[in-house]
């Protein structure tokens, strides 16, 4: 995979979860909703916002995109897990959009970590 490649998978990823910081940091009422079904308003919701924040920034810089995508494995596992469990796929009448995205975002930062995983500090040592 070519280094362009990356570096725009890497930028769909940050635009995506800088596009919902709006919803979680201006407590609308469908992040309201879904925060406090999971038992997690308001400091899931502002949390999972500055998270989210720290990862598209990660991502974006060449030294650190292993670790923004490994987070954002972690974030999107979350989402997913409450989704399946708590929420449904579809939240809000939302036609399963958050959850496609959820995992959208995984997929993508699976491709990402499989990129970089020789610049993963504790697997670059065992090399």
């Amino acid at each position: 995979m070519t280094k362009t490649t990356n570096f725009i998978i890497r930028i769909i990823i940050a635009i995506l979860l800088l596009q919902t910081l709006y919803f979680k940091f201006t407590a609308h009422p469908d992040s309201v909703y879904i925060f406090s079904k999971i038992g997690m308003e308001p400091y899931g919701r502002v949390g999972t916002g500055i998270m989210e924040l720290i990862v598209s920034f990660l991502i974006l810089l060449n030294r650190t995109q292993w670790l923004g995508a490994l987070l954002a494995l972690g974030l999107m596992f979350g989402a997913m897990f409450f989704h399946v469990t708590k929420l449904g796929i579809e939240v809000n009448n939302d036609g399963g959009l958050l959850f496609g995205m959820a995992v959208f975002i995984f997929v993508l930062s699976l491709v990402v970590l499989w990129i970089n995983r020789t610049n993963i500090p504790i697997i670059k040592k065992n090399r």
